[in-house]
């Protein structure tokens, strides 16, 4: 996961950022959750077909998609066939983005020894506040 911050206010040492982050798939753990968060089978390692030819990697069916998603974790890049969404839904592979990034996010914060919290926003986003126990961001 790449991310950038810009900080908006510091109070009473009670920091807030806003993050972006562009997400890169290199964690099985967090992928596997992903899948599990969206009711998903497993992702499996195997080469699969695509349209364009053959893919390897972790794979996921994606609901109503023609071919799989296949994940390379190695590389963290994401291969898929969906013909600018006849053969698949693009919302489809943005919710499991969406979730593998949620997913990776909570894991690194119970690493770290952080509290989490989530909450769905109207927008269909997910706020997440990582509330950082006895010390500075």
């Amino acid at each position: 996961m790449i991310y950038k911050s810009n900080r908006l206010f510091q109070e009473d040492h009670i920091l807030s950022h806003v993050v972006t982050i562009k997400t890169q798939v290199r964690d099985a753990e967090a992928l596997r959750a992903a899948c599990r968060r969206l009711n998903l089978r497993e992702p499996t390692y195997q080469t699969v077909r695509l349209f364009s030819g053959k893919a390897t990697g972790h794979t996921i069916a994606l609901p109503d998609w023609l071919y799989p998603v296949v994940c390379c974790l190695e590389t963290g890049q994401i291969e898929f066939d969906n013909f600018n969404g006849r053969w698949g839904d693009q919302k489809e592979l943005d919710r499991l983005m969406q979730a593998y990034a949620v997913e990776k996010a909570r894991i690194e914060a119970r690493r770290a020894g952080h509290d989490i919290t989530e909450r769905q926003l109207a927008d269909g986003s997910i706020r997440l506040t990582v509330q950082v126990v006895g010390g500075a961001v």
